[in-house]
């Protein structure tokens, strides 16, 4: 599926697939293989953001989501988060693994002209304890409604 259909489908808390559609190189090509490891990999969606044109110029970008690809560091303490922002019109390929349940509750904070997700909490008790331990401004609490979910369904983006 193309990047666009993920914007325009992927509720946040999805795990994405991206790739470019190559079979991964032999080891002994270091290069390629090293390009090939940033232009494939599996993230969770954090964040969508709307096309943006400037007023004072010509200029206008698109629509981009970020991914969440992981975090590294070590005792309890995160060093650095990996994230990557894709444009609807990358020409990579895109899949939705894992799409949120009814019942999970998602952690979000309102930054600029949309959410970004914080955390996914398998219910409503485990959110409340994430958020009372973890402090963020503007942060709030979603729950994946049997709506968003049904209409996934009925819309035919589950099976994407």
């Amino acid at each position: 599926m193309s990047a666009h259909i993920v914007y325009e489908s992927g509720p946040l808390g999805s795990v994405v697939r991206y790739s470019e559609g190559n079979a991964k190189p032999p080891s002994r090509f270091t290069k390629k293989l090293a390009l090939c490891e940033s232009r494939n990999g599996v993230g969770r969606l954090v964040r969508k953001e709307p096309p943006r044109e400037r007023a004072t110029s010509t200029y206008s970008s698109p629509a981009t989501f970020t991914l969440h690809e992981g975090n590294f560091g070590q005792g309890g303490i995160i060093v650095v988060s990996v994230r990557r922002t894709w444009s609807v019109e990358s020409d990579l390929l895109f899949e939705i693994l894992e799409r949120p349940t009814i019942g999970m509750v998602r952690g979000l904070q309102e930054l600029g002209d949309s959410p970004e997700l914080l955390y996914l909490a398998k219910d409503r008790e485990a959110a409340e304890r994430w958020l009372a331990s973890n402090s963020y401004s503007r942060s709030y609490l979603e729950e994946v409604s049997a709506d968003e979910v049904g209409a996934d369904v009925i819309e035919g983006r589950a099976a994407a």
